[in-house]
């Protein structure tokens, strides 16, 4: 099994790191040829205006967007939860997902940059303590469709919010697994999502 981490922009390195820390094949992927040889894929954190503008650019964006219509194993993290939403509420100008969970997201939704923060959060499926989430920038889900299982959500300012998400083949969550030493996140993915046995 291989699985390809979108490496246009963004914190590619670390989740390969993860990934191949489980005893998998993680490879950095940003072709034609490349995105249609893998087995999984991973989008990971960076800035989602620019992922997509790249996918565009290097001819990816219908490639991509098809293998996730198909049934290609998808992890989206942070800008990669935003990339696989339906719909983003208030995009940036020209800004299109690649789709594969019936949800809208905000961006940014927890404030700048300034305002990154740090969380334990319970989430469904995955045993063991509550998991330390890392919130840079983030999305979260303002809306979403019947078939979207919500497998973890945060409070702020009194309201409760979607922070992982999965329909299906596609998962993902608003924090960044992969800026910590806690790889439960990624062998979700590799388990449960792609079907692998680790």
């Amino acid at each position: 099994m291989k699985v390809g981490v979108l490496a246009l922009q963004g914190d590619f390195r670390e989740h390969i790191a993860s990934i191949t820390s489980l005893g998998v094949d993680a490879i950095p992927v940003k072709t034609a040829q490349e995105i249609s040889a893998i087995d999984a894929l991973v989008i990971p954190g960076g800035e989602s205006t620019t992922i997509s503008k790249l996918a565009k650019a290097f001819d990816l964006f219908d490639l991509i967007k098809a293998r996730i219509a198909d049934g290609l194993p998808t992890y989206g993290s942070c800008a990669g939860m935003i990339m696989v939403a339906r719909e983003i509420q208030d995009p940036a100008s020209g800004q299109e997902t690649f789709g594969g969970i019936d949800m809208v997201v905000k961006r940014n939704a927890f404030g700048r940059q300034v305002e990154s923060f740090e969380s334990d959060i319970e989430i469904s499926g995955i045993a063991g303590p509550a998991f330390r989430a890392v919130f840079i920038r983030a999305p979260w889900v303002e809306s979403y469709g019947p078939g979207v299982e919500i497998l973890a959500t945060t409070l702020t300012d009194g309201k409760s919010h979607a922070v992982a998400v999965r329909q299906g083949k596609v998962f993902a969550t608003s924090f960044h697994p992969e800026l910590t030493h806690d790889h439960r996140i990624h062998r979700y993915f590799l388990e449960s999502v792609v079907g692998a046995q680790l």
